[in-house]
């Protein structure tokens, strides 16, 4: 009887010993919800919104263009002017974009990260005035500089979000929680399409109402994410706040005991011997880090570069080509935002069980091809009547394939590349990259189109191709796993030899932490 109960009494010393080293399974808490759903809300949605929202009203604001000229001038202005004055405020929104930023590592050492979203929502209720305002004043000035002002606030949130949303997840739901992002994106350029219909704003008397709906997603924003905690990481390791960080944890993750993630953050620290942020030249001088910047670099380009925003500049054609009337293409293209979004949320559900790298290395493999079926479908698009519904199907296809790897995961992946120290600096280098690259498809694409017609999306075949091997030769899987782990993978390729690695981490975990804990005895495994 002796024996059974010692050997009972064992049993359960070492099923308690094995509980202790299994992290706690992470559940996805009403605080964490909430963080990313406003904080997408006031961010990627409104992102997302202003890249289709100007769509629909663009006859009726060339129209407005044309009234002001003639009121100031006295005469008709010229066909040349107004198509200058009107791609002037489509594509001023990626230059505010750029140098929203430039600005986002100063911001968020100032703000944090939850407090530059809220601070950021200012922009958007100047840019919402303005641009409703425009046509009342009687100046289409307004109208520009409320675009550059939108693209301001994009610029800052397509940085801040997502390194936010990685900061305040576990790493078994990042990727999950990171999607956030992309699903607002995709939603707000369907918002954008649905409200900007001829039954709702899409008509020349409402179209300022489009422009004006910018300020309901900021101040929707406003009224919830201030009661929402700030980065844990970012309270512990930037503002020493260890009782807040810890407040935060709890709150995120739904339970008191957070020890194991307080005592994660602290060794991290250590590693990096410093609570002072990097510069974006102490991020290109760090070899450790090397092949991570140059992956983003690829990857935040291949993203803007990879063709999905040219292919709007033929959807309206093939749809005609394909004998379907004016007045019903607006009601067909809502079919590519639904498409978008379905495919956003599909790649949000997953991303925890397939990975990362297989996610992007598909996304931009399928791209591919289907560009390539697009060339030759619209190629013979007028010999056969029935081509164009082909054309019509790769542009929906190429549309899920973007978004269900390459359309998100890049900003999720840009988060988890970097440690602490250097995220700040490696967001404001993608920043700058997606911007360039935006920029620059909206520059030079009408004119790659004039010279090579229907092969200019070969050139996209090229780019999607390369990213994807790339990717496939380079990028290891970073699902589940910390941030340190993240960076310890990238050893091999930079250059660092193993041993110092092990060096690392020994010091690191033997280390005495500020609370008077050893590392190396704190066997609870870290959600983070």
């Amino acid at each position: 009887m002796e024996v059974e109960m010692e050997d009972k009494h064992k049993t359960e010393e070492n099923t308690h010993k094995h509980n202790d080293k299994v992290p706690p399974k992470p559940r996805l808490t009403v605080c964490l919800i909430s963080a990313a759903f406003f904080g997408s809300v006031g961010s990627s949605f409104l992102y997302g919104y202003n890249l289709s929202v100007v769509n629909a009203p663009t006859s009726y604001i060339k129209a407005f263009y044309n009234r002001t000229w003639l009121s100031r001038y006295n005469e008709p202005i010229g066909e040349g002017t107004v198509t200058l004055l009107w791609s002037v405020t489509v594509s001023i929104f990626a230059i505010g974009g750029l140098v929203g930023a430039l600005t986002v590592s100063f911001l968020i050492k100032a703000l944090g990260r939850k407090g530059t979203l809220l601070a950021n929502n200012a922009l958007a209720f100047i840019a919402a005035i303005l641009l409703a305002l425009g046509e009342m004043a009687g100046s289409f000035e307004m109208l520009i500089i409320g675009r550059f002002i939108i693209g301001m606030d994009s610029g800052v949130s397509l940085s801040v979000l997502p390194m936010y949303l990685g900061e305040i997840s576990p790493r078994q739901v990042r990727g999950s929680i990171g999607q956030f992002h992309a699903i607002f994106i995709c939603l707000g350029v369907f918002i954008g399409q649905v409200l900007g219909l001829p039954e709702i704003f899409g008509q020349e008397n409402r179209w300022n109402f489009l422009f004006a709906f910018l300020a309901f997603p900021a101040l929707l924003q406003l009224c919830v994410l201030p009661f929402l905690p700030e980065s844990p990481r970012f309270l512990l390791m930037e503002r020493r706040d260890e009782a807040g960080a810890e407040k935060a944890f709890q709150a995120f993750l739904g339970r008191t005991d957070v020890s194991a993630e307080l005592e994660e953050v602290h060794a991290e620290s250590r590693a990096q011997n410093t609570q002072r942020t990097a510069s974006v030249l102490e991020l290109f001088r760090t070899h450790t880090l090397r092949w991570q910047l140059i992956t983003v670099i690829v990857v935040m380009s291949c993203y803007q570069l990879c063709g999905l925003n040219a292919i709007w500049y033929y959807t309206n054609g093939i749809f005609e080509e394909a004998g379907f009337e004016k007045t019903l293409i607006p009601y067909i293209t809502l079919s590519t935002g639904g498409i978008e979004t379905l495919a956003a949320i599909i790649s949000g559900l997953v991303i925890e069980k397939v990975g990362r790298r297989p996610l992007l290395i598909f996304g931009f493999s399928a791209m591919a091809v289907f560009f390539s079926l697009l060339t030759v479908f619209l190629h013979f698009q007028d010999r056969f009547s029935w081509m164009p519904y082909l054309s019509f199907t790769s542009i929906l296809l190429l549309i899920a394939s973007f978004c269900s790897g390459p359309g998100g995961v890049p900003f999720v992946l840009t988060g988890e590349l970097f440690e602490q120290k250097y995220r700040p600096a490696a967001f404001m280098i993608a920043g700058i990259v997606n911007w360039l690259s935006n920029f620059a498809v909206g520059l030079l694409f009408p004119f790659i189109q004039e010279a090579l017609q229907t092969f200019a999306f070969l050139l996209f075949v090229v780019v999607c191709a390369a990213g994807a091997v790339y990717l496939l030769i380079v990028l290891p899987e970073t699902k589940n796993k910390t941030f340190v782990e993240i960076s310890r993978s990238f050893g091999k390729i930079n250059g660092v030899q193993e041993q110092t690695l092990e060096r690392e981490m020994k010091n690191v975990l033997d280390c005495q932490t500020p609370n008077g804990l050893k590392g190396g005895g704190v066997e609870a495994e870290s959600s983070f």
